[in-house]
């Protein structure tokens, strides 16, 4: 197959990537500097251009001639703004969006778009109303192009080697002798990075899952807290959580939006918080993978640290 993979040079995107090598298809990489997707250039199938994806004629061009687009884009965080801020609407609404005109544009036979578990146009945080958004924003565009497979993934929190979620506890733990940690209460249901990848490479072709909407969460739920105090017990680093109420807890998001880069943690990841990051139904069989437990991966290369 000729698959466009937008946002690959990513976490998830890469192990997408690797597993679509193996199978031979070719594979196109659009980002904006080359530096960000240079350990994709060792597969030979794969190839790297560079480019703006939010620009619709670039777009436009790198959609054509594949059977096949694979939208990846996500941000954790954004300038304020209702019902959503600019950057959520940025890479959340609008891109989806333009990539789903692209694809009926250009013929493309399936579209995969890469969403969350938890997106609501009436959660309580800017980033699940954007995700809810855009999902809106794809049903709308393909409507009525039956010729165009289109297929939605709501993944909870992904884990795995180089991830930004047990590795950041993981990091925390090695200086602070406590965690102090607004939501510890909220429930998740993590799943690993390679079975998010297999669900997509599964999806490929198959009939079955067009016009489909899947959540994709591990075997078992876990609070906040204890996946921080797993996170710091499995690095070497055992540390107690404390919980914070939430409105210490903005407090501390505000102090950290404060500082240059991307917060730790932000006041619409704390909104996010106010409600479980939980499915309430088991991984569809038409995507044929078992979710594998956190026990199983997360020790070895959290022990790595």
């Amino acid at each position: 197959m000729r698959i466009l993979v937008i946002g690959g040079s990513g976490f998830l995107g890469q192990q997408i990537i690797a597993k679509l090598a193996i199978r031979g298809d070719k594979i196109t990489v659009p980002t904006r500097r080359l530096l960000n997707a240079r350990e994709l250039l060792v597969f030979p199938t794969v190839t790297v251009q560079t480019g703006d994806i939010h620009d619709d004629h670039k777009l436009n061009n790198w959609v054509r001639d594949h059977d096949v687009v694979i939208n990846l884009v996500g941000v954790l965080h954004s300038r304020p703004g209702q019902p959503y801020g600019p950057d959520f609407e940025r890479a959340h609404v609008t891109l989806p969006a333009s990539v789903a005109k692209a694809c009926v544009e250009q013929g493309v036979k399936q579209f995969i778009h890469i969403s969350a578990l938890g997106a609501d146009a009436n959660g309580p945080s800017g980033y699940q109303r954007s995700k809810a958004a855009g999902e809106a924003a794809i049903l709308a565009t393909c409507k009525g192009h039956d010729a165009l497979c289109v297929t939605i993934f709501r993944p909870s929190v992904v884990f795995g080697p180089g991830d930004k979620f047990m590795n950041m506890f993981a990091q925390l733990a090695k200086f602070f002798p406590v965690l102090p940690m607004a939501g510890s209460k909220t429930r998740m249901q993590p799943i690993y990075v390679g079975d998010v990848a297999q669900a997509v490479i599964n999806a490929l072709g198959n009939d079955h899952v067009c016009g489909q909407t899947f959540d994709l969460a591990g075997p078992h739920i876990y609070t906040l807290g204890e996946l921080v105090s797993l996170a710091s017990k499995w690095s070497g680093h055992e540390r107690s959580v404390i919980d914070l109420p939430l409105s210490i807890g903005r407090l501390q998001a505000s102090f950290f939006e404060m500082l240059p880069g991307d917060p730790l943690m932000s006041r619409d990841n704390l909104d996010s918080l106010k409600v479980d990051n939980v499915s309430d139904q088991p991984i569809s069989p038409l995507l044929g993978i078992m979710p594998t437990a956190l026990e199983a991966i997360a020790p070895m290369y959290l022990r790595k640290r």
